[in-house]
């Protein structure tokens, strides 16, 4: 099975959707959180909507998705590609197949040839 490796990537629209809903303090969005029952403070909330997380409590998913009314899809915009190899080109312009291992690392004696 030849399997296409594939890089996924996403992007974290907290801060869009805050202005779309006329919000632009992140402290605005503490009160919100905590009548959803999600006790967070006003630096990790700050961390929250400037940054982007790695790690994301469900329940902090779904207390945003109440607040803002969306979807998770409308607060998280992934994206997923192909990657491609890429291949060495010789001196004819055919690809050379990639070397393994450890001789792939060691540079190539270079020859001075005279005109």
């Amino acid at each position: 099975m030849n399997a296409m490796k594939r890089r996924v990537g996403y992007d974290w629209r907290l801060r869009d959707l805050m202005a779309d809903h006329g919000m632009f303090s992140t402290t605005e969005l503490v009160p919100l959180l905590r009548d959803r029952g999600v006790e967070l403070s006003v630096s990790q909330v700050h961390r929250l909507v400037t940054g982007t997380p790695e790690r994301l409590s469900l329940t902090v998913l779904a207390a945003l998705c109440d607040i803002f009314e969306c979807s998770p899809a409308e607060l998280i915009h992934t994206d997923a590609a192909n990657v491609t190899r890429r291949t060495a080109t010789g001196s004819t312009g055919t690809a050379t197949p990639p070397a393994a291992g450890a001789a792939a690392l060691r540079p190539t004696r270079a020859r001075i040839r005279p005109q």
